[in-house]
């Protein structure tokens, strides 16, 4: 039985499920009706933060265009480009035993591409979420619903994983930003050109 969490809630992963090293990040949203002409492309990343919360390099920033990070410990399965469907829009594989020591978060991002051009927003998508499962078995840990909280922002960390006293632990963030992508890139450290 997965662990619900609200906004804010952290929760232990390593050390209540022994012997878990790999997990499936999968995250997930519906759009509302929209009438703007413009398809709506949710887009989910993932930033691998130092010590001090921030990206080393653009190599700590994973992406449909750069899939794979943390010398192949954390890898993006692939962009859905309509998020049609049921269960997850998009997936990350975190293999937490291969993580390099200098990786203290994964923190993980949701964002709608060219939201700000096209006029969207995440007042216009329901059900978000996201899932942490037991790669191995299949059976789902911990699962955070987003809720209705966000009207004019483009971007949202919604949660991150991050080592603690030797084990890892999920917290829940639910934070969103204006300025998209770009904008949470900035805060973690990177250039955006």
């Amino acid at each position: 039985m997965a662990i619900s969490l609200a906004k804010g809630q952290k929760v232990d992963l390593t050390k209540t499920n022994p012997g878990l090293t790999k997990v499936l990040v999968g995250l997930g949203w519906d759009t509302n009706k929209y009438d703007g002409g413009n398809d709506f492309d949710l887009d989910a990343s993932v930033f691998l933060l130092d010590a001090s919360g921030k990206c080393a390099s653009d190599k700590d920033f994973i992406f449909y265009n750069q899939r794979e990070g943390g010398n192949g410990s954390v890898v993006h399965t692939g962009d859905n480009l309509t998020g049609a469907g049921d269960g997850d829009d998009e997936q990350v594989i975190v293999d937490l035993s291969n993580v390099p020591s200098t990786i203290q978060k994964i923190a993980f991002v949701i964002t709608i591409h060219d939201g700000e051009n096209r006029n969207q927003n995440f007042g216009q998508v329901s059900n978000a979420f996201v899932r942490v499962v037991n790669e191995q078995s299949n059976e789902e840990l911990i699962r955070y619903d987003l809720g209705e909280d966000f009207s004019i922002e483009t971007a949202i960390v919604v949660g991150e994983l991050y080592r603690h006293g030797g084990e890892w632990k999920f917290s829940a963030i639910g934070s969103g930003y204006q300025g998209g992508l770009a904008k949470i890139a900035t805060d973690f450290g990177l250039q955006v050109g």
